[in-house]
């Protein structure tokens, strides 16, 4: 069955896009939550007015959100971490503890934005790509460094002697 999608739809396609779905998924699922219309005379010549309409708007924003992305590639973010002597990090570093970085920086986004598959778990600089807009994405840099432990009681001793 042939639909024009009235809503962008995860996994299947954009508002204004023409697709051929199966007849059932469009009549029990698309058409009755409102996310697509069967594709007629009328409502292809409705859609493509919307269609001109929402891409001056789409333009508009996605210059609009340009700026943020160029603030974000210039984004580098420290944590610091007690680590094993293998640079493996004790807990991780998660999109939540990117979120909330973000957040003290002045940027306001949201954590399923951050493109992470799963928490970081080592020493070393990571780039972790964040989703803007549709598919224009941001590319911010994760340092993981170890966290300097404070003298242990036996070098403190050996200076003491020396000292």
């Amino acid at each position: 069955m042939k639909i024009i999608l009235l809503e962008n739809v995860e996994k299947l396609g954009r508002k204004g896009d023409i697709l051929e779905v199966a007849a059932g998924y469009a009549r029990n699922y698309l058409i009755p939550r409102k996310l697509a219309m069967e594709v007629t005379p009328g409502n292809l010549k409705m859609v493509e007015l919307q269609q001109k309409a929402l891409k001056k708007k789409l333009e508009k924003e996605r210059l609009s959100f340009q700026e943020l992305i160029n603030r974000l590639n210039e984004v580098t973010l420290t944590f610091v971490r007690k680590s094993s002597e293998k640079d493996v990090i004790f807990g991780s570093v998660s999109a939540s503890d990117i979120q909330a970085e973000l957040s003290r920086l002045g940027f306001d986004l949201d954590k399923r934005k951050i493109i992470l598959d799963e928490p970081i778990k080592r020493l070393g600089t990571f780039t972790v790509p964040i989703k803007v807009y549709h598919e224009d994405r941001a590319e911010i840099k994760v340092v993981v460094v170890k966290e300097e432990a404070p003298a242990s009681e036996e070098q403190k001793s050996d200076r003491a002697e020396n000292g």
